[in-house]
């Protein structure tokens, strides 16, 4: 038995209710007003930097992931190292995988893109912050005349699932099968156990966003080059896994065995006793789970 063509609705004018134009001029309401958020004490995370100690190193090889850990209160930074690389970013509670990156809370709070200030919370029950962004060198980008920006919170990361259902392909070295192999290599556990770990990321360096006529994610160059780096103090204890792109600076392709890849380099750096005073790392929420019951 044939299905039934889908039906598609076709706007034109001739469709437009006669207040339409004010019901489009309706102004609108920010879902989540910040302003009683947390405020990120900058000023002693970065005086503890100017002074913390490198303690180690992860160099992620291009179109693949690697894993490193980070003690609350300790520094962590993302560089770009030979060349333009965007990098999908997923981290989670050391001690506690099911307490994780949360990105569309994190987008709901913040916006489309987070910078210096902003910071990583977690999933639900735990709605905390993560890890804060210390410094950002390209914070200077803001948003462009194509409503783009840098650091996405809104692409989910590419994968072979997708990749599948638009190409018929089985692409393997995207970054949603790089952060699996990476997590199950680190935990040393089987790739069924470590994937449903693997979740929506932080897009390092990649500059995203909806176009104006029919709202669909886009992606370009990424204006990231050789040096500049994203920096994160750690609120708890971490696991980070962070894959670079087979797309490489995402100006065509993001899963592709032809784009031009380059490594990304991850530094973690310890503080000296006493520059952190003061600091605790943060209670996970306080939502009684009551649920109405």
């Amino acid at each position: 038995m044939n299905k039934p063509a889908p039906q598609t609705a076709n706007y034109n004018s001739a469709d437009a209710p006669a207040d339409a134009s004010a019901r489009r001029a309706v102004p609108p309401v920010i879902c989540y007003p910040n302003d009683s958020l947390p405020v990120a004490d900058l000023e002693t995370y970065r005086k503890a930097r100017g002074t913390a100690v490198k303690t180690g190193e992860v160099l992620v090889p291009a179109r693949d992931a690697a894993c490193f850990e980070v003690p609350a209160g300790h520094f962590f930074r993302i560089s770009s190292v030979e060349g333009p690389q965007v990098g999908d970013l997923n981290m989670w509670n050391k001690n506690d995988l099911a307490e994780r990156f949360y990105s569309g809370k994190s987008r709901a709070l913040h916006g489309t893109h987070i910078t210096t200030g902003e910071r990583m919370w977690t999933s639900f029950p735990y709605l905390r912050p993560m890890a804060t962004i210390i410094h950002d060198t390209l914070g200077w980008y803001g948003i462009d005349d194509f409503g783009g920006s840098v650091h996405d919170v809104i692409g989910t990361r590419c994968d072979p699932y997708t990749g599948n259902l638009l190409a018929g392909n089985q692409y393997h070295y995207c970054c949603h099968s790089n952060l699996t192999r990476a997590l199950a290599d680190h935990l040393g556990v089987s790739l069924a156990e470590a994937e449903p770990h693997v979740h929506d990321v932080l897009n390092v360096f990649m500059c995203t966003g909806f176009t104006r006529d029919t709202g669909q994610y886009f992606m370009k160059a990424s204006p990231v080059r050789p040096g500049d780096y994203l920096e994160f103090f750690a609120e708890i204890d971490l696991l980070g896994a962070l894959s670079a792109c087979p797309g490489g600076d995402c100006s065509s392709e993001h899963s592709s065995d032809t784009a031009s890849c380059h490594p990304l380099l991850v530094e973690m750096f310890a503080p000296e006793a006493g520059t952190l005073k003061g600091w605790t790392s943060p209670p996970v929420n306080q939502y009684d789970g009551n649920h109405g019951r």
